[in-house]
């Protein structure tokens, strides 16, 4: 297929698939290539332009022009990201994050795809996810061509569901091959149906995936900020919880998990999810966590909290975005 090219300012592509939100797509020459839940595609980035092949589908009434669409959407780029970051609170820590993450955007992934890889991902490290993610997907998805390269689809719950226990676990999931398989079950028999909890509140979208086998308020709020687009879900993991605790909370010791989570819905606001993301992304990469300079908006975030308020933001901070 011809080459496509689309408008995509504000945006860094290789820092978006590389911030721990997805984790099949793979560096191909100076692009990515992966799927776009059965789309194939090569993506790659020049300046402010994504050019764009897809390869074949097996869905021959997908028409060429809708497929720029497809691609805008996963990634996100009608998101406000300048709006979004002016929200965030005006720390020197989230401000290093911001700026490390300039362009990073929350992808819109599908939605059985991103909750079985999350239930994967219990207790593992990025790349041992994207391992895990790449078996399941040769072992039980489809294949794709796209010029030399070859991909491979997620495989639909259904599939999932139909497999043994020993062929999950083949695939290095260890005790959470159970899990997927029982979550597949109800979601590929149609049990629990995803698309349509689309129309729940948050808490009560938290709630179902909760009731799912392998997904505790961790994974929960991952599916819910990654393919839900619940912006101000905040996944803490341990990652986060040590930049909370570390920088934000130092002098709170005994803060329990409910409390940290009701910390950071209150501190981050309604774009919260944003915040986290660049926070983990900026703490797992630069690894260069401001200690000493962030001590005084540890401070802010402390008295800012015992009083149910956020900092609010200077007017130099608005106006870097």
């Amino acid at each position: 297929m011809k080459l496509i090219e689309i408008p995509a300012p504000d945006f860094d592509l290789a820092m978006t698939l590389d911030s721990g939100q997805v984790f099949h797509w793979e560096k191909a020459g100076n692009g990515f290539v992966g799927t776009i839940g059965d789309v194939p595609a090569c993506v790659q980035q020049d300046d402010d332009i994504l050019k764009v092949r897809f390869g074949e589908t097996r869905k021959p009434t997908r028409e060429a022009r809708a497929l720029p669409g497809i691609i805008a959407h996963y990634f996100a780029l009608d998101h406000p990201l300048a709006e979004i970051c002016a929200s965030f609170p005006d720390d020197a820590l989230m401000n290093a994050a911001c700026d490390f993450c300039r362009g990073l955007r929350i992808i819109r992934q599908p939605k059985w795809e991103c909750l079985a890889t999350f239930i994967c991902s219990s207790m593992k490290q990025v790349v041992h996810i994207r391992q895990i993610s790449a078996a399941l997907r040769a072992r039980f998805g489809e294949r794709r061509e796209i010029g030399d390269h070859v991909v491979y689809t997620f495989p639909h719950a259904q599939r999932i569901a139909r497999a043994f226990e020993t062929e999950l676990r083949e695939c290095k999931l260890g005790y959470r091959a159970k899990n997927l398989r029982a979550t597949a079950q109800r979601v590929g028999s149609g049990e629990f149906d995803l698309e349509e909890w689309s129309r729940l509140s948050d808490a009560d979208l938290r709630k179902n995936l909760c009731e799912l086998p392998g997904v505790g308020a961790k994974i929960a709020n991952c599916v819910m900020l990654f393919a839900y687009e619940r912006l101000r879900a905040f996944p803490i993991d341990v990652w986060i919880e040590r930049v909370l605790r570390q920088h934000y909370l130092p002098r709170r010791k005994k803060m329990t998990a409910q409390q940290l989570c009701e910390f950071s819905e209150t501190y981050f606001g309604q774009h919260g999810g944003y915040a986290q993301q660049y926070l983990f992304h900026h703490a797992r990469v630069a690894k260069s966590l401001i200690s000493r300079d962030s001590s005084e908006s540890a401070k802010d975030a402390v008295s800012y909290r015992s009083l149910g308020h956020r900092p609010s933001k200077s007017s130099s901070r608005v106006s870097k975005r």
